[in-house]
């Protein structure tokens, strides 16, 4: 369950093999009561199911991680809003990185961004999420197992396309990237914190745009790191393959720091 925007809970019996994770039934009963009783989650049994939920997010997460810490994979959490340009950065990545690179891709229905990075030879391997306005900790190890970790130096999880729900849930990567374009205007790094909070690095993105919004990028730098003293900023556009060099550059950084 999404503990921001209350969006519904659903059972993920995503493992037929030894690892046997699923949700509490039980809770999400309790959870799907107390919801239709008081919509707005304030009260101590609502509060008691997510803490629940979350925990076993959390265990799964650090269980995803070992995964990736196994197999000496750098795992990347890419979250925005929805049309900031994920799918198409990662594109860019396909004929430009030095690494190898998979990705778990989520949304909400379609395969369309997974069938874009296959298209490019990427492995990509899709997540529909449903009703669920994020991904968790139990889809993303789904699709780990369509991906051959070993052979491969990054896997980048593309999130579902929203600036709320995914800044609340750990799915086991070991960076957070944040993706807000200049067509979305000056104002969402404000208006959702949380998400900007938690980045490691942000892309502000479609900066060939510039010339035709009203965006001070220095305004919202200065903004980002109020919120985040130690996040890195990037301004880029998938015009100008300098500007994706930087990103790559920043992504080998940190894998020569793991």
């Amino acid at each position: 369950m999404c503990k921001d925007c209350g969006c519904s809970i659903t059972d993920h019996h995503h493992h037929d093999h030894e690892h046997n994770h699923s949700h509490d039934s039980h809770s999400h009963q309790a959870a799907h009561e107390t919801l239709h009783h008081n919509p707005q989650l304030n009260d101590s049994k609502t509060i008691s199911v997510i803490k629940k939920i979350l925990d076993k997010n959390d265990h799964e997460a650090a269980h995803n991680r070992a995964h990736f810490e196994e197999n000496k994979v750098l795992g990347i959490n890419l979250m925005s809003s929805p049309g900031s340009g994920k799918t198409s950065l990662l594109e860019k990545f396909a004929d430009m990185v030095d690494f190898k690179f998979a990705v778990v891709e989520g949304d909400l229905e379609t395969s369309r961004d997974a069938d874009r990075l296959t298209a490019k030879g990427i492995n990509a391997v899709q997540i529909q999420t449903g009703s669920a306005c994020h991904l968790d900790a139990f889809m993303v190890h789904k699709g780990l197992h369509d991906i051959s970790l070993d052979d491969i130096d990054v896997c980048f999880v593309e999130n579902v396309g929203n600036l709320v729900c995914p800044a609340s849930y750990d799915v086991g990567t070991h960076l957070n990237i944040v993706l807000v374009s200049v067509p979305e205007g000056e104002d969402k790094i404000e208006k959702y914190p949380v998400m900007f909070r938690c980045a490691d690095l942000i892309l502000i993105t479609k900066t060939d745009l510039l010339p035709y919004f009203e965006y001070d990028i220095q305004k919202e730098k200065e903004y980002a790191r109020k919120l985040n003293p130690s996040v890195d900023i990037l301004e880029i556009s998938t015009k100008d393959e300098e500007s994706i060099k930087k990103v790559i550059e920043w992504i080998n950084f940190k894998r020569k720091m793991r």
